[in-house]
């Protein structure tokens, strides 16, 4: 079985001996041990700098909410996995699918992602399918007759990009999709 390097070096220091009737007694010098012990905390600092200076993981927004809502481990909160399950499932299963991920996110901080916005541009007439979000309990959809949303900004009464998900929920039919480019 292959040593680490921690057991390695503990391997190599002198081992004094007190004999004892009842059976000899090994130890190591407290002094070496320290020792031993102030090295791997050193190691652990240089690699904690290193990864800091990762670029930091990106999570989607659920997980970037999770974890805000619930803090590290060692902030001393906790998920109650058990009893949540079924209302935190997709975050479950993306922590399970995505471990390295989110448990670099725990320990350095992380970045949400930024979801691929869409305008939907009708292939016959050009114009762009709108949202008129003036209406909260309702999804009222219109072709938007304004300046050209690629060119001009347009104001927050309507809706004209969406995510990959809404276009999906949404049954548009045949309509263009134009990336939103990044600054948007």
């Amino acid at each position: 079985m292959k040593m680490t390097k921690f057991e390695e070096k503990l391997e190599i220091l002198p081992i004094k001996t007190i004999q004892h009737p009842v059976g000899d007694t090994k130890y190591y010098a407290a002094v070496h041990v320290k020792t031993l012990i102030a090295q791997a905390d050193e190691e652990i600092a240089n690699l904690k700098s290193q990864l800091q200076q990762q670029a930091l993981p990106v999570v989607p927004d659920f997980i970037g909410k999770l974890i805000n809502t619930f803090g590290a481990p060692e902030d001393g909160k906790y998920i109650n996995y058990s009893a949540s399950y079924l209302e935190i499932q997709k975050e479950l299963d993306w922590i399970d699918n995505h471990q390295k991920t989110w448990l670099t996110a725990l320990l350095i901080g992380f970045r949400v992602e930024k979801p691929q916005l869409f305008y939907l541009r009708d292939e016959l007439t050009g114009q762009f399918l709108a949202k008129d979000n003036q209406f909260k309990n309702e999804d009222r959809y219109f072709f938007w007759t304004g300046a050209d949303p690629l060119t001009h900004s347009i104001g927050t009464a309507w809706k004209l990009t969406f995510t990959q998900q809404e276009i999906d929920s949404m049954q548009t039919g045949s309509y263009e999709l134009v990336p939103v480019e990044d600054g948007e």
